[in-house]
């Protein structure tokens, strides 16, 4: 087997990208503890990380409460995508927005990495447009 060949048994198929990006989407959408755990097992890699500039989470359960925080502080907020993700050798970038109350609250960009089973193993985390009064230096 070549070089090539090695790597490319251990990437996720190109089709795995659109299903994780869609599962990561309805995780951080969902309310229901029960379907937060579900989507979680399913979209995310055991030992998943999460790198952003309000911290790092590392495994499901940290991901649920900084979902659910979050929530709590913002209820009814919408997670979307706004743009098609683009996806190459199991890493996908996924530009997002934060709906608040019918409003844009905040934009950015996450980088998702996929592990060879097509789950989300790491997410690093951009703002492109903080929330009003959201300083980086107080994260």
């Amino acid at each position: 087997m070549t070089e090539t060949d090695a790597h490319t048994a251990e990437t996720p198929s190109r089709h795995s990208a659109p299903n994780a990006v869609e599962q990561y989407i309805a995780f951080w959408n969902t309310a229901a503890p029960d379907e937060q755990k579900r989507l979680a097992a399913i979209a995310f890699a055991q030992d998943v990380s999460y790198h952003a500039p309000v911290g790092i989470m590392r495994g499901a359960d940290e991901l649920i409460g900084f979902r659910n925080q979050f929530a709590q502080h913002s209820p009814g907020y919408v997670f979307q995508s706004r743009s098609e993700p683009q996806a190459h050798h199991g890493r996908v970038r996924l530009e997002w927005e934060l709906i608040v109350a019918d409003a844009s609250f905040a934009a950015g960009t996450d980088m998702l990495e996929l592990d060879e089973h097509g789950r989300i193993a790491a997410i690093t985390g951009f703002l492109d447009r903080a929330p009003e009064g959201f300083e980086h230096a107080d994260h």
